[in-house]
């Protein structure tokens, strides 16, 4: 599945733009970033299995090389890019020899798009599945330095050098604390290659897409390099909890978390006088799941009055669904005394999801969530906008229901008054 909502993923990626504002600046805009370049490495399964002809009337090697030439024609220059195989050299049966097959095609560094297309060319389907391997081969291949790195990981099968777990392979890497995310892309995969992949990239805060068609892959693949040049902030793991009173009070910043299926978790925040709080929140199926579903994130008061929410629906055409809201607390008035005015008001975040799947899909563990947290200075017109723009009460509703009435009632007057000049006339 590809991301194919964009209007849930526009406005999550709006608000996550507006956050960013209000994160401490790095380097000032005329200065050079000292960051190093963001390194990533695709990891190419090229086992026996990936002859078989499923994808887009072709093998699924035929739809891996077309994608790989795609996705090196737009790696961002600042991208250090290497590539590694598993199962791309040994034909034989010898098991002990076909899980040590692993080598690297391409290594990470400067792209010669030209050299790493030829590479990739030479690849024919060939022997075992080493995937545990394969990672452990891949952190050593990024290991050292500041960098931000990422593997990419392309299976169509689950591992077959047992009993070397590639999930206890993932939670060792990410145990290491290198800040290594490793995303994975399982082509027509079973469902035992699904759980497997999606357990290796939870394994380390990446994410698990199931792809059936070449431009899926592609443009999936292309993304995560993206991201992985775009620097973005890596996410605080949290967890949230069945009440407010018990939830984590969290500061501006990106975080994630796990919800189960069809649950409510909350989070708290403290808003100041003049501050706006905006926080977006994003629902990742990182499986099979039934169509028809939607996330609701509101924002109450610790008494339980409901201030703003935002929603989306969803009818399984995406791989993420997303909803956001603003609250801007209106600044203290000079001529009250009042001292409550002068303290934080703590709000409390809801979010909740209505999703469901078939009776063969796991549940555990819950979705990825993905929560963007920001506090900026109110709009002079806080108060209006709290009250009407963001559903703050029932004004709204009562104003709109009286203009209706109104309108209706002048409607009907006109109307009958034109009825009856023209039986006078």
């Amino acid at each position: 599945m590809i991301m194919r909502k964009r209007p849930a993923a526009g406005a999550f990626l709006l608000l996550a733009a507006l956050a960013v504002g209000t994160f401490p600046a790095g380097a000032a805009a005329d200065e050079p970033s000292a960051k190093p370049s963001p390194e990533v490495e695709l990891v190419l399964d090229v086992s026996g299995s990936m002859r078989t002809r499923d994808i887009d009337g072709g093998s699924r090697m035929t739809a891996a090389k077309q994608a790989f030439n795609e996705v090196l024609d737009a790696v961002p220059d600042q991208v250090r890019l290497g590539i590694r195989t598993l199962g791309a050299d040994y034909p034989g049966n010898d098991r002990k020899t076909g899980c040590k097959d692993t080598r690297q095609l391409y290594p990470v560094g400067n792209l010669d798009r030209t050299d790493a297309k030829t590479a990739v060319a030479t690849l024919a389907p060939t022997g075992w599945t080493p995937i545990g391997p394969a990672l452990q081969a891949a952190a050593r291949d990024l290991s050292g330095g500041e960098a931000t790195r990422r593997i990419v990981l392309i299976s169509d099968g689950e591992d077959t050098c047992a009993p070397l777990d590639p999930c206890e392979v993932a939670r060792e890497i990410a145990a290491k604390g290198l800040h290594l995310v490793v995303d994975t892309l399982g082509l027509v995969p079973d469902t035992k290659t699904r759980e497997q992949l999606a357990c290796i990239a939870d394994a380390t805060g990446g994410t698990y897409t199931s792809v059936r068609h070449t431009d899926e892959l592609s443009g999936r693949v292309t993304q995560l390099v993206d991201r992985a040049a775009a620097r973005v902030a890596t996410p605080v793991a949290t967890k949230g909890a069945q009440s407010c009173s018990r939830a984590p009070r969290l500061k501006p910043g990106l975080y994630s978390d796990r919800e189960k299926f069809a649950e409510h978790r909350w989070y708290r925040v403290d808003v100041m006088p003049g501050q706006e709080l905006r926080v977006s929140a994003s629902v990742a199926a990182d499986r099979a799941v039934d169509p028809d579903y939607g996330v609701l994130l509101r924002a109450v008061t610790v008494h339980g009055r409901e201030i703003v929410r935002g929603q989306e629906a969803g009818t399984g055409r995406t791989d993420a669904i997303s909803a956001g809201l603003r609250y801007p607390k209106p600044p203290r008035d000079p001529g009250d005394a009042d001292d409550a005015q002068s303290t934080a008001e703590t709000v409390c975040l809801q979010l909740s999801n209505s999703f469901s799947a078939p009776p063969s899909v796991k549940t555990t563990p819950g979705l990825p969530v993905e929560l963007t947290v920001a506090l900026v200075d109110a709009p002079d017109d806080a108060s209006d906008v709290a009250a009407f723009g963001l559903g703050r009460g029932w004004w709204l509703l009562g104003v709109l229901t009286g203009t209706g009435l109104l309108a209706g009632l002048l409607w009907g007057w006109i109307s009958r008054w034109h009825r009856n000049l023209r039986r006078t006339n």
